[in-house]
């Protein structure tokens, strides 16, 4: 049996903690921080300790016992844009996410924790796959204007694990292969695997693509000027249009998509409109990045909670399985693809990459 991997998830008011063997969950939990707590920290650098004492807390009062693991796997904040793939968690690493150089997200406590508690143990920390990779190509860069260029910010974590997981299925290597990988969650990104490489994904966090539970997606860009120098509304109100109370936010009032496919299914004429919208933006998201590929594609994958609902699934299959099969694997699966990665790293089947600022 192979050695434990403790896997860390900083959120915005959780930290998810899980222990694994290979691929085996030995022992998970959630733990959850109250608006009250957190008030008192200027900064989501500052709760870097009082997160970390949260989470060994628990570990103990769970009877786990540290010295067993091998390796720490942290969740990957916001660096600078990386390929994909797993680093070690280095000096240079640690100062950009205390610094929060390239932005703060309480992901950047991940690498922090996992190498506080990885150094004391004598045993590697890690990341895998942050939010940041950057493969796209030299073409899907270019925008319309030369003031802007296409920048990637995407799901990548669950997206490559589920991209490696299907090519393992196929008994083929996930750098032989050309996929589509569609995360459809709180935001949708939909991305062109090819070889190994994500050449081509929309910005999923902040204005490009299909809409999702409250993201906007790509706006119209005449009209979304206009109001903006309309005086009606600040920068900040603007921005939360587009990020937190967009899509389906301002469509229906939710943002669980589980309300609009309940709507859906009474018939709603709203609620069916709006559901229909959303399986046809991702659907014509799919096609887009085909076409990138030149139809060369080998598999369509749907991931992210929203793949749990048949009816997403049934209807993107009926739009895109003339590309090839859709196949789908539903939740986020962000522990288990941290553990893979650290496993990847200790047995060699994962090349172990450096940070450098």
């Amino acid at each position: 049996m192979a050695q434990p991997i403790l896997v860390i998830n900083p959120g915005s008011t959780s930290t998810k903690v899980a222990v694994f063997e290979e691929s085996r969950r030995v022992l998970e939990y959630t733990v959850s921080y109250s608006a009250e707590a957190l008030s008192g920290f200027p900064s989501i650098a500052s709760q870097y300790s009082f997160r970390k004492l949260s989470i060994l807390s628990a570990l103990e009062e769970r009877g786990f016992d540290l010295s067993s693991l091998a390796a720490v796997v942290g969740r990957g904040g916001l660096l600078h844009p990386i390929p994909g793939g797993v680093y070690r968690v280095n000096q240079a690493m640690k100062d950009d996410l205390s610094a929060a150089r390239y932005g703060e997200h309480a992901s950047n406590l991940g690498a922090l924790i996992a190498d506080d508690i990885a150094s004391s143990l004598g045993i590697p920390a890690f990341i895998a796959d942050p939010v940041v990779v950057d493969e796209l190509s030299d073409l899907a860069r270019v925008s319309g204007h030369a003031l802007f260029s296409r920048i990637s910010i995407f799901h990548a974590l669950n997206q490559k694990a589920v991209a490696r997981r299907y090519a393992r299925e196929q008994g083929k290597s996930y750098e032989s292969m050309n996929l589509i990988v569609a995360h459809m969650g709180g935001g949708v990104s939909v991305g062109l695997h090819k070889q190994g490489r994500v050449v081509d994904v929309n910005q999923a966090l902040s204005g490009e693509g299909p809409f999702s539970p409250e993201r906007s997606g790509t706006l119209p860009a005449g009209d979304l000027v206009k109001l903006c120098f309309s005086g009606k509304y600040s920068e900040k109100e603007v921005l939360r249009m587009i990020t937190g109370a967009g899509g389906l936010v301002s469509f229906l009032g939710t943002n669980d998509m589980r309300d609009a496919e309940k709507l859906y299914r009474q018939g709603d004429p709203k609620g069916r409109l709006y559901y229909e919208a959303f399986i046809y933006q991702v659907g014509k998201a799919i096609g887009a990045v085909a076409a990138a590929a030149c139809g060369k594609v080998d598999g369509i994958l749907l991931t992210g909670g929203i793949a749990y609902s048949t009816d997403v699934v049934d209807g993107l299959a009926k739009m895109c399985s003339f590309i090839a099969p859709v196949v789908s694997y539903p939740g986020e699966g962000e522990l288990e693809a941290l553990a893979q990665a650290g496993y990847g790293a200790l047995d060699g089947t994962m090349p172990v990459r450096e940070y450098e600022a």
